[in-house]
């Protein structure tokens, strides 16, 4: 079964990166670099514009999530103060940053909560979708899953990184298990990839293999 990741609430986002930008700050950044949830002591919310952007889990650097789109990072670091995860810059990006607690006043002020919630909703969303790929699933569902969502990326973004990467990255599982199936699915002409490993074209994977 194809397992469908929630839909992104796209007005509430851009509603919420309009309000805060007017207070951001650019933050420079540079490839692989993992940002911070305060500065000068502050809790700080991201604003991120363009790029692409990475959510790790803290204890492992696992790979949660990545971001291709705009989208406001850190609402609920700020409220819980809790850091299970980290914001790792993959490409060059343009982010922003906002004083956590200026950025609720906005809120408050212009009556944007219901958006921040539409916000977070995703994201939890988000994690369960995201655990559905995974989680007691046997290893060919885990891989194909991570096909089914790697194929939805742009071409230009599957040639910047590889399969195995990719997989491995957000799974633990091994570089020979991984590889293996990959070999399977190209001796079969499920995929095709170029030379590297990198997804080129994928026809429907087989429910079983």
């Amino acid at each position: 079964m194809k397992i469908i990741p929630p839909e992104r609430p796209e007005a509430s986002i851009q509603r919420l990166i309009s309000a805060l930008m007017p207070v951001s700050t650019p933050v420079s950044v540079v490839p692989r670099k993992r940002l911070s949830w305060s500065y000068q002591g502050n809790p700080q919310f991201y604003l991120f514009l363009e790029g692409e952007v990475s959510v790790l889990r803290a204890t492992d650097g696992l790979v949660m999530a990545t971001a291709y789109d705009p989208l406001l990072f850190g609402v609920a670091e700020a409220m819980q103060g809790i850091h299970c995860q980290t914001l790792r810059v993959d490409t060059q990006a343009i982010i922003h940053r906002t004083d956590a607690a200026q950025a609720m006043a906005i809120f408050s002020k212009k009556n944007l909560w219901q958006d921040v919630a539409a916000a977070l909703s995703y994201f939890s969303s988000y994690l369960f979708y995201r655990d559905a790929l995974v989680v007691q699933q046997r290893t060919y569902s885990v891989i194909s899953n991570h096909l089914q969502e790697m194929i939805q990326l742009p071409l230009e973004t599957r040639l910047r990184i590889s399969i195995l990467e990719y997989i491995q990255e957000r799974t633990h599982l091994s570089r020979s298990t991984v590889l293996n199936i990959i070999h399977a699915l190209k001796q079969g002409e499920y995929i095709s990839t170029s030379r590297g490993g990198y997804l080129l074209e994928m026809k429907p994977l087989p429910e079983e293999f």
